[in-house]
């Protein structure tokens, strides 16, 4: 460009050569950055469509096609009669997903005009929200009534991402009847996602948390299903494109009797205590019974904080399960498998006799271990030992086994340990023995220590189910069976019923018949001779009943006697127990009952195991010395009779 001066000022003019050759440059270096840009968006272009095709096309494919999952349906819990003793029922429960809900706490602010929440929902609510997903459909509200559903369905346009969700609830038909045993489920919880890791939880809302519901868990889960969902650009659904049905649980038929669960609570009269019943010939568990109980249905969709808050402060714990964690000294309920001790191990024969003068002595100590009747029983054998439950004679027994030979014959029995029932939680109690004290407080066994222990006393602890299941071998001739509550399983409704293999059963404890025949003998004499401490229970009986009763003191005789004795307080009066099977020459039913402050196995325990046996074998009602059954117990439903079997319970 060249400059022209003029007198006023200078003039540019333009160099065309110039200016051309620039744009030129400039022209070639646009289109090639539009060249380079088109190539770049061809070659991204090509990926995206070629190479990325297939992923693409998936993931585009998902986002229209969303896969939902179809929770199974729970397996149904049966009694050995077919009695339901865990369904599932069609509820409504109200649902969000957080990613479509927008701003979830003003949609549940809304909600709120429309249908109720409570603070503990919404807590709940709160507490699923940090441990799940955004895109997560989130439970607000279960148990929806058919009016809530209503109401919603009117405004349901108001609120993205709520949903009024169709659920299976599980219900207990007999509620408190079968409240430990049964179990029940619950929501699952925080703590329960952190150790799951199983795919079959992702449709799943609830989990059992104890009895039988936790311990069948696997069996009665199911397999989930899955649903392929069409949707808009805002999520909604619009068609079904596929569905992969869930496969509902297992059922389950369990060995209890639900007819005899419920006369045997109707006899307890609401007292505090325990029943178990057992089969004797395979270890299945005929009733179970822990006194008093709860509610399952409180607790499948959240119990309240009041009624949570009542079932803790109850003095009488119903929550404590007193089958499996119920720890009780067995008393004279010990004395036929110390017998059978003495016989076995040859301390002792049966004709061999004992002089009980009221008082036994160790040689050389001047403290004497009283018999519970005044004067003594004069000369007795085991026959008599039995029947009269004489302690000198068993306190004489225990001294010459010691304590050594004595707890390692016992354990054959099962005691110290836990018997293996399928249920989880079960305590082991205490078989006393000299390595167990000093494993317990480091200190030396002492002879007293043996002799009280022949009596059942001392540092002797049984649980119900455990006393249940020696009784049960005992029964049985020797022949332990595991105890258990699965009889068989169901695949689906239209499936056959399995029944559960038979379980591995050991070597007969009792070598020699004659032993088992004298013990036997001494338990019958207990319910039906003359001098028998538990004649009265057994009068009248149209079958052969083998028994024993017991009484556990729980302070000392001296304190008992300082309050007014019969008129002390109930804690501090003997715990009650019976154990019994029939009929004795062929027993189907070992039963094993404990009342808590009841004083007397023979008089509080007693009539109890016979009205169980009386239900079992014969269909009967209550026997004359136990009370009507209240009318809202009459009037619940009863399974049949069929196959029940009779259950030994502990004695004095």
């Amino acid at each position: 460009m060249k400059t022209l001066w003029s007198r006023r000022r200078p003039v540019l003019l333009k160099d065309v050569a110039l200016e051309s050759v620039l744009f030129k440059r400039r022209a070639a270096q646009g289109f090639a950055i539009i060249v380079l840009a088109l190539l770049v968006l061809i070659a991204r272009y090509g990926w995206l469509q070629v190479i990325e095709h297939s992923s693409l096309s998936t993931a585009a494919e998902q986002n229209r096609i969303k896969s939902r999952p179809l929770p199974p349906s729970r397996g149904l819990i049966y009694d050995r009669n077919g009695v339901l003793l865990a369904e599932n029922v069609l509820e409504y429960r109200l649902e969000i997903v957080p990613e479509q809900a927008g701003d979830v706490m003003a949609t549940v602010a809304a909600i709120t005009a429309v249908i109720r929440i409570d603070p503990e929902d919404l807590e709940r609510f709160g507490q699923l929200r940090q441990s799940q997903r955004r895109f997560h459909s989130l439970p607000i509200k279960f148990h929806l009534s058919e009016e809530e559903v209503a109401r919603f369905a009117v405004n349901r346009y108001r609120f993205p991402g709520v949903e009024v969700v169709p659920y299976l609830k599980r219900f207990y038909p007999l509620g408190a009847d079968l409240g430990h045993v049964i179990g029940y489920v619950g929501r699952i919880g925080t703590e329960d996602r952190e150790r799951l890791d199983d795919p079959r939880y992702s449709a799943t809302t609830h989990i059992g948390k104890t009895g039988i519901e936790r311990y069948y868990e696997d069996r009665l889960l199911g397999q989930v299903g899955y649903e392929q969902v069409e949707t808009n650009a805002e999520g909604r659904a619009l068609r079904v494109l596929g569905r992969v049905a869930p496969k509902p649980g297992q059922n389950l038929y369990l060995a209890l009797d639900a007819r005899l669960q419920q006369a045997a609570i109707a006899a307890f009269e609401g007292r505090p205590g325990v029943a178990v019943a057992i089969d004797p010939n395979n270890g299945e568990v005929l009733c179970m019974v822990s006194q008093p109980s709860f509610d399952p249905n409180w607790f499948v969709n959240g119990i309240s904080r009041q009624n949570y808050t009542d079932l803790l402060a109850a003095s009488r714990r119903p929550l404590f399960d007193r089958t499996l964690l119920g720890g009780y000294e067995p008393g004279s309920t010990i004395k036929p498998f110390i017998a059978m001790a003495g016989l076995e191990l040859g301390v002792r024969t049966p004709s061999d006799t004992v002089f009980s003068t009221g008082e036994f002595h160790l040689p050389g100590q001047a403290k004497g271990y009283r018999d519970w009747k005044k004067g003594g029983h004069g000369r007795i054998d085991l026959h008599e030992s039995l029947a009269q439950s004489v302690n000198t004679y068993y306190y004489q027994l225990a001294n010459d086994l010691g304590i050594d030979r004595l707890s390692s014959y016992l354990a054959g029995f099962g005691f110290g340990q836990a018997t293996g029932i399928d249920l989880n939680g079960e305590a082991v109690g205490v078989l006393p023995s000299r390595a167990w004290k000093q494993a317990r407080y480091g200190k030396a066994w002492y002879p007293g220590e043996t002799v009280i222990s022949g009596i059942g006393q001392g540092y002797w602890v049984v649980t119900p189910i455990q006393l249940a299941a020696a009784l049960a071998t005992l029964a049985g001739n020797g022949i332990h069976h595991r105890p258990h509550l699965l009889r068989a399983t169901q695949a689906s409704f239209d499936a056959v019923i399995v029944p559960v293999p038979a379980l591995a059963q050991g070597a007969p404890l009792i070598g020699n018949a004659t032993h088992l025949a004298a013990v036997h003998d001494g338990m019958v004499a207990v319910m039906h001779g003359p001098t028998g401490t538990a004649r009265r229970v057994g009068a009248n009986a149209p079958y052969q009943i083998a028994g024993k009763s017991g009484t556990a003191q729980r302070v000392t005789s001296a304190k008992r006697s300082a309050s007014g004795n019969l008129n002390a307080p109930e804690s501090f009066r003997n715990q009650a127990l019976f154990m019994a099977y029939a009929p004795a020459a062929q027993p189907t039913i070992a039963v094993v009952v404990v009342v808590e402050h009841g004083e007397s196995g023979s008089r509080a325990a007693g009539p109890i195991a016979r009205h169980i046996l009386d239900v079992y074998l014969l269909g009967a009602a209550a026997p004359p010395w136990v009370s009507p059954v209240p009318a809202s117990a009459a009037s619940a439903p009863l399974a049949p009779a069929a196959e029940v079997k009779p259950i030994a319970e502990p004695a004095r």
